[in-house]
């Protein structure tokens, strides 16, 4: 997994130089971030369930082995096409990661046991883009951006290695696959997806937004009407109706709203009203990611000791708390709380995730781990795209710190979702 995610900061860093290079703008280019975050979204519940079907370890190897394929020839790119389109095409198939690790994970821990294991995976997704940055930056500046993907499919093959000499394969469910369920899925949540990306740049009313906003609802319609005649559904609609399900699964959702929506925002604050340069501004935003890494094995811990639900509830209560100092540094323009709002912003991250995942896994049956595994996930990609496009449409560009701390608040509303989803959850 540290892999496949390193190299998402770094192509981000470096989005100015790709587009000069072949001469487009960064308007075009940045499809080298969105456009794969898009379609793995959409891939990520077929490669769950396929996992289920056939054996996480199968699926993990084989996307993984494309996936390492698929870096190295993204290296020769020759234009902005061929580089978006293998970028996607590697995302893709390097989503066989995600939900399989989970179920690799759950399957030889103990129930009680899998809060802790969690915080380990937590740790691994939220070190990869800060190490990566830190240690592929100095090489992006030396030998030009093609590095990333020559070093991301070195590292890729020795993981692989590795991979094939440690994993055991998981027990396999004996139904068809629901390809019309799957289907439908990609279609509703693939127009969610659009929509929540384009709002940013054409506006909340325009037509692509209203249209890929139509295209996800009836998408997920038809998901529904299928899954309650589906005799072996993709995802049972039953898990929704059991609270220890849904709850983590809504707070998991929100959590990720907030935390990536003030992602993107507590940067602007730094360039902006305090004036700090990129690079000192990257600075102070590592504050937030060293904390989520170090926190993330303690929020395993922790939910061990207290419960899944006392761990989340922990967490989701500093978040809230801490986009409210962040709310109130950006207002005063105090650096002091700003930088102690990034801190526990991070540290509510990581006390409360692992807990969340481990609650979801539990409440699916052991066959249903991939699947399962992929529904988190996959909420937190849309709660994501949604906390992102929600606090930017609030802070509207305005630059003032009064336009900062309403997108802050914004965030801590939807941190005290997640805590009210979260103390929906049952106790364990």
């Amino acid at each position: 997994m540290f892999a496949t995610t390193f190299p998402i900061t770094i192509l981000t860093v470096s989005l100015g130089s790709i587009a000069r290079e072949f001469g487009v703008s960064e308007t075009t280019i940045a499809w080298v971030i969105s456009a794969p975050m898009l379609l793995s979204a959409v891939a990520l519940p077929l490669l769950g369930k396929l996992g289920d079907l056939y054996g996480h370890r199968r699926v993990f190897l084989l996307g993984f082995g494309a996936a390492t394929g698929t870096a190295l020839v993204t290296a020769l790119a020759w234009d902005p096409v061929s580089l978006i389109g293998l970028r996607t095409l590697a995302a893709v198939v390097g989503g066989a990661t995600q939900p399989t690790s989970m179920a690799l994970i759950f399957s030889v821990y103990a129930r009680e046991d899998r809060v802790r294991a969690m915080g380990w995976w937590s740790m691994t997704g939220a070190a990869a883009p800060a190490l990566g940055l830190i240690a592929g930056g100095p090489l992006v500046d030396w030998l030009g951006w093609r590095v990333v993907f020559v070093l991301q499919a070195v590292l890729s093959m020795a993981a692989l290695g590795l991979a094939v000499l440690v994993l055991r394969e998981t027990r396999r469910q004996r139904v068809r696959f629901d390809l019309l369920g799957a289907l439908t899925l990609a279609v509703g949540v693939g127009g969610f997806m659009f929509a929540l990306g384009r709002v940013r740049e054409v506006g909340l009313l325009a037509r692509p937004v209203l249209l890929g906003t139509a295209v996800g609802v009836a998408g997920m319609l038809a998901f529904v009407q299928t899954e309650r005649r589906a005799p072996d559904p993709l995802l049972s609609l039953d898990f929704f109706r059991d609270r220890g399900f849904t709850a983590p699964i809504l707070s998991n959702a929100f959590m990720g709203a907030a935390y990536m929506g003030a992602f993107v925002i507590a940067p602007l604050v730094l360039l902006g009203p305090f004036g700090f340069s990129i690079s000192v501004a990257s600075g102070i935003m590592l504050l937030r990611t060293l904390t989520l890494t170090v926190s993330s094995p303690a929020g395993g811990w922790l939910g061990a000791r207290i419960g899944e639900r006392g761990a989340a509830v922990v967490g989701c209560a500093v978040m809230t708390a801490a986009l409210g100092v962040l709310a109130a540094g950006a207002l005063r323009e105090d650096l002091l709380l700003v930088g102690a709002g990034l801190v526990f912003q991070g540290m509510g991250h990581g006390l409360g995730l692992p807990s969340l995942s481990s609650a979801i896994a539990g409440a699916v049956p052991e066959t249903e781990l991939g699947i399962a595994s992929a529904a988190n996930r996959l909420t937190g990609q849309v709660g994501a795209a949604l906390g992102i496009t929600l606090l930017s449409l609030v802070y509207g560009g305005a630059g003032t710190p009064e336009a900062f701390a309403r997108a802050f608040l914004t965030g801590a509303g939807l941190s005290a979702l997640s805590l009210a989803a979260a103390l929906c959850m049952r106790r364990s």
